[in-house]
């Protein structure tokens, strides 16, 4: 495998979630920038295709047409994913000359510049981060941060304790970990101890199908997602969570937020990506994404959670960070039960992790019914040959 072909491989792993909430929302914008196999048919499609969504652990992605086609998938005759205009071939190369050049620092260094990488592409910067994001979906600084948080994360799965792992990926030290990733890991644990002490934090309590939800948030994206009885209690709780930060009640400035978890709830918004500024060890870290992973409508085992994050051995302490998490349906900890299927815990009640598991899985199969129904017959036919 070549170079360009591991740099390629590596986008399509930083950038799968974003991928597939795009071919979950059938997201036309992604038309072009990727395609889809589907390992159970053999065939590739566009991520607009109004075909049945298929399962998460069946879906290859591709940056083109002819890289599907070489990994033995058939165009589907209903999309037509070769209409597609692609005229990809010189911003490919270019992402790829950036990412050589992220990827050569030494551990430690600092991050190259957005004029830095311009001048090394030959480009304007304005036209390197547009290019950039239009192929993988985030910017250069987004993908230097998500390399080095990737080494971190692998040298914790090989073995090594957090500190080791944290200089061998270049953190300077544990404030540089939280810092420098905090689109990931949010805010830092010294914040957090002083009970968010010169944090202003903005709060709403809306009703919800599950009763009433408390949403909060700092300037940096939101720190608290709350079910519970009544609003007194919400709040009483946020402030004992943070007793030294300035609490205000807000309910236009979270209102798209809000708005994003209620439509989440409804089964309108399958997909829900929302700015998270949490607490969060290294090892919360890696089963919270994990936990993002987990398609909407389907479950995983605390064992399987476990072993996807590296610690098969771990299946408790799984159990222990679902427990913890402190953001409800953001970090959907509900899709995570007992090996045996038995629900297991949830932090704001077992009633309301069964109905919210009732509430995706009728939502997910009401949408594959609704795109089978709107597929023609010969199509299909045409899908299966």
């Amino acid at each position: 495998m070549t170079q360009e072909q591991n740099i390629l491989r590596e986008l399509r792993e930083l950038e799968g979630d974003i991928y597939w909430q795009a071919l979950a929302a059938r997201d036309a914008r992604f038309d072009g920038i990727f395609f889809y196999g589907v390992r159970s048919t053999g065939i590739y499609c566009k991520p607009s295709c109004p075909a049945r969504r298929p399962r998460r652990e069946m879906v290859g992605f591709f940056p083109a047409c002819d890289g599907a086609e070489a990994a033995g998938f058939r165009a589907c005759l209903r999309c037509r994913p070769r209409a597609v205009a692609a005229t990809r071939d010189a911003r490919v190369e270019l992402v790829l000359r950036v990412c050589r050049a992220v990827e050569a620092r030494p551990d430690g260094a600092a991050a190259p510049t957005l004029d830095e990488l311009g001048r090394l592409a030959g480009v304007s910067p304005h036209h390197l981060q547009r290019t950039f994001k239009s192929i993988t979906g985030i910017t250069p600084r987004q993908y230097a941060a998500a390399h080095r948080l990737k080494l971190f994360k692998s040298r914790i799965k090989a073995g090594e304790d957090v500190t080791a792992a944290m200089y061998d990926a270049g953190y300077g030290s544990s404030s540089r970990l939280y810092e420098k990733s905090s689109a990931r890991l949010g805010m830092t644990p010294a914040t957090y101890r002083r009970g968010g002490k010169d944090m202003s934090i903005n709060y709403t309590v809306v009703d919800s199908p599950l009763g009433p939800l408390l949403v909060a948030a700092t300037e940096r994206g939101v720190c608290s997602v709350q079910f519970g009885e009544r609003d007194a209690e919400l709040e009483a709780a946020l402030r004992a969570e943070y007793p030294a930060a300035t609490l205000r009640r807000d309910e236009a400035g979270l209102g798209a937020w809000v708005g994003g978890l209620l439509e989440h709830l409804g089964g309108t918004r399958p997909g829900l990506t929302l700015p998270l500024d949490v607490r969060a060890t290294a090892f919360q870290l890696l089963v919270w994404e994990e936990l993002r992973r987990i398609p909407y409508g389907e479950t995983r085992s605390y064992g399987q959670v476990a072993e996807a994050v590296g610690r098969p051995t771990a299946a408790r302490a799984v159990a222990r960070a679902c427990a913890t998490n402190p953001v409800a349906l953001a970090t959907p900890c509900h899709r995570v039960i007992r090996g045996g299927g038995e629900l297991g815990g949830y932090r704001w009640g077992l009633e309301r992790k069964r109905q919210l598991l009732a509430r995706e899985r009728d939502a997910a199969a009401a949408s594959e019914k609704s795109a089978d129904a709107e597929m023609p017959l010969f199509s299909g036919m045409k899908a299966r040959a």
